[in-house]
């Protein structure tokens, strides 16, 4: 089988592919919730003749599929997790939100687990065609969008003897990722304090919601003291209350710290976690931290790049009619 004799299966398996694409849209999950999606590309994976296993590192919403046997073994990775606050209505220009609030795709997850579906399908039918030896696995990883799956079903050894391991994401323009990604981790801070009455009883209270201004106002004075590549993201998930006449006795934020490698990102989050106990002594309350996910900088393999543009090359670019040209332009 050549790689037009691929193409034109997928042509003809289009609607059914399209159908996978729209359906995982319609039922847009955030991260580890994703079981109407991942069982909606478990049920294709099926129908197409892969060997399914769910489950996989623990997370029920992880999987894979595979077909063949004997080397080589080659991975493809599907994801398929919603955002929260995206619920927009398909094929709309502008925004217009399906549920306001509700969850939706932000980066084209619902066609980046059916695209890679789509790769999965295409070597399966070359290596039943061929009656070569060889393994394609699509590995289903669920929370690419804030959980890490991946970094835990690594970690779980879930990828434990394949070759290598493809993935895509839907750009502006078809291309070869040849650079790395920033290094990061994500940290959720918990402040407790002792609530009273801010008007009669000030004194008597201790709160958490001082001691998380105060990290945050300690971390923006941090910001000159890392190095120039990093990055401190936040956001104030809790304040405690809407009650201006109560010490808070709650507060939470979340924390994202990027940076090139991963001792930087250590380095960064020991300090950061030093700002956090500084300021709950500071106003007498406790902190828990609780780290959530992380990820390692991508090591570049300049020789796999080559291979996938000489062959990006071969399959040529996509032709886009004026009706997709004008609905482009719109948005």
């Amino acid at each position: 089988m050549d790689k037009q004799t691929a193409l034109d299966l997928l042509d003809e398996k289009q609607d059914f592919l399209f159908s996978v694409s729209d359906s995982i849209w319609d039922n847009p999950e955030t991260d580890y919730t994703e079981t109407v999606s991942s069982g909606i590309l478990m049920d294709a994976l099926k129908k197409e003749g892969f060997t399914v296993t769910s489950g996989l590192a623990g997370i029920p919403t992880a999987f894979s599929g595979s077909y063949g046997s004997g080397s080589p073994v080659i991975g493809i990775l599907g994801e398929f997790d919603a955002l929260s606050g995206l619920s927009q209505k398909a094929c709309a220009t502008e925004k217009e939100a399906l549920e306001p609030g509700g969850n939706g795709h932000g980066c084209g997850h619902n066609l980046l687990g059916t695209g890679s579906l789509a790769a999965a399908i295409a070597v399966k039918e070359y290596l039943k065609g061929s009656k070569k030896p060889g393994t394609i696995i699509y590995f289903g990883c669920p929370a690419e969008e804030g959980g890490s799956a991946k970094a835990f079903m690594a970690r779980d050894g879930v990828f434990k003897g394949v070759d290598i391991a493809l993935s895509w994401h839907p750009n502006q323009l078809n291309s070869v990722w040849a650079f790395s990604t920033l290094a990061n981790v994500r940290i959720h801070y918990f402040f407790k304090g002792v609530s009273a009455h801010a008007g009669t009883s000030p004194h008597l209270g201790r709160s958490a919601l001082d001691a998380l201004e105060l990290m945050n106002m300690g971390v923006q004075f941090l910001r000159e003291h890392i190095i120039p590549e990093a990055r401190i993201h936040y956001a104030i998930t809790n304040t405690g209350g809407d009650a201006p006449n109560v010490v808070q006795a709650e507060a939470e934020s979340v924390y994202l710290i990027r940076a090139p490698k991963n001792d930087q990102v250590r380095e960064i989050y020991e300090r950061v976690n030093q700002i956090a106990r500084g300021a709950a002594m500071m106003c007498g309350v406790e902190v828990e931290i609780q780290l959530e996910k992380a990820c390692s900088n991508i090591l570049v393999n300049h020789t796999l790049e080559e291979v996938l543009y000489e062959n990006m090359k071969a399959v040529g670019l996509p032709e886009y009619t004026e009706e997709e040209y004008a609905f482009a332009s719109a948005i």
